[in-house]
């Protein structure tokens, strides 16, 4: 990942392609001159940033000027762009997914299945790195990725212009083919330690699972994404 560790090269991405930055780091105590025009366009653009101390900047980048700023491998599209390219939306919620590998082996179904977009959040989410981009296997830049700041609110939105919000989660009574995904749908999968939190279940219409029939009880989250996906694909083409 493209690091960016000078004030006024960080501030021109800021004004021109925010889109592109993942995360801005900031000395803890350097002087509101240097940090006060950063935070305040990393605010309006919802780009997250932490305040840290200079050794931690010092690893990042020895010759930094009190910032490091990390650079996406692709920009992000907006949700809106990608919904109003979408005749019949797919979509791909990954809520708090923090593993590269992981994130890179879903975009990588993701891609392969047809999804219309993904949607990451802002926070406590792997950012399109060059690993996510690798393991993806050149899948990345055929994909529309949209960050949120809010995930749960991103839903109710979703299912204001009616979008079938379908959960994936271990040991749901309903499984994941019964379900209709002709119609306009988003899959949403949860972090790998814990699966989807409570406020993402409640705001999905569908919690759905993979049968296992072996002694291991659960998936990877990039496997169980695979099995969904494909799903989704095998429906729509036969529908």
């Amino acid at each position: 990942m493209e690091k960016i560790s000078r004030i006024n090269p960080l501030l021109e991405i800021l004004r021109s392609s925010p889109q592109r930055l993942n995360k801005i780091y900031l000395q803890k105590d350097a002087g509101r001159r240097t940090t006060g025009e950063i935070v305040s366009l990393a605010r309006t653009h919802h780009i997250p940033y932490l305040f840290v101390p200079k050794q931690a900047l010092d690893g990042l980048a020895p010759h930094h000027q009190g910032v490091v700023a990390l650079v996406a491998s692709k920009e992000f599209d907006s949700l809106e762009s990608i919904l109003s390219d979408a005749e019949i939306p797919f979509l791909v919620l990954l809520d708090e997914i923090e593993d590269p590998q992981n994130l890179g082996a879903i975009l990588r179904s993701a891609e392969g299945a047809g999804v219309d977009g993904v949607i990451l959040p802002e926070r406590r989410s792997a950012g399109l790195t060059e690993v996510v981009a690798q393991v993806s296997a050149g899948a990345l830049e055929h994909l529309r990725v949209a960050r949120v700041p809010n995930m749960a609110q991103t839903m109710v939105e979703l299912k204001k212009r009616g979008i079938w919000l379908v959960g994936a989660e271990g040991g749901a009574g309903r499984h994941f083919h019964e379900f209709n995904y002709t119609q306009p749908v988003g899959l949403v999968f949860g972090s790998e330690a814990k699966g989807l939190r409570p406020l993402i279940r409640r705001q999905c219409d569908q919690i759905l699972s993979v049968p296992l029939r072996g002694k291991v009880n659960s998936l990877n989250v990039a496997a169980a994404a695979a099995v969904f996906l494909f799903e989704v694909a095998r429906q729509r083409k036969n529908g």
